[in-house]
C-alpha cells in the first residue's frame, strides 16, 4: 500500500476523532440545558444555538469519516478476508454510533420544542455512551481481538 493509502488512513482517523469530539460535547450541552432556569430565555437560546451548530458540524465530520472509511474498506480492502471479525464488530458499533447521533438529534428537537422529559442525570449517563463506543471501536481497530 502506498502513500495515498496512508493519507486516507490518517484523514479517516482525524475525521473520526473530530466527529466523536462533537458527540462527546453535544450531550454535555444537553446537561446544561436541563439546568437552565425556566425564565432564562437568553441562556436557553444560546445553548440551543450552540447545540444546533455542533450537531450540523458533527454531521459534516461524520459524512467525511464514513466516506474515508468506505475508501479504506472497499478501495484498499482493509478488513476484508478471513480472520477479520474485528471489522464486523467495528461496523456493528459504527451503526450503533449512527443511532446514537440520531438520538442526539431527537433530544435536540425535544429541547427546541420544550418537550424534554429527561433529567440532568440521564444526560450525564447518555454523555458517557459516546466515550464507551469510541473506546470499543479504537480497541477493535488497534488490537484486532477477533
Amino acid at each position: 500500500m502506498g502513500t495515498l493509502y496512508l493519507w486516507v488512513k490518517a484523514m479517516h482517523i482525524v475525521f473520526v476523532a473530530s466527529w466523536f469530539a462533537g458527540l462527546f460535547y453535544l450531550p454535555r450541552i444537553f446537561v446544561n440545558l436541563t439546568m437552565v432556569a425556566p425564565d432564562s430565555h437568553a441562556e436557553r437560546e444560546r445553548l440551543l444555538l450552540m447545540a444546533r451548530k455542533l450537531y450540523r458540524f458533527a454531521n459534516l465530520l461524520m459524512v467525511v469519516a464514513l466516506a474515508l472509511g468506505l475508501v479504506l474498506w472497499l478501495g484498499y480492502g482493509v478488513g476484508l478476508g478471513r480472520g477479520n471479525g474485528w471489522m464486523h464488530a467495528k461496523l456493528a458499533l459504527v451503526l450503533v454510533v449512527l443511532g446514537y447521533q440520531h438520538m442526539c438529534r431527537r433530544q435536540l428537537r425535544d429541547f427546541e420544542q420544550l418537550a424534554n422529559q429527561r433529567s440532568e442525570k440521564w444526560y450525564r449517563v447518555f454523555n458517557e455512551m459516546s466515550v464507551l463506543l469510541f473506546t470499543a471501536i479504537v480497541v477493535l481497530v488497534v488490537v484486532k481481538p477477533m
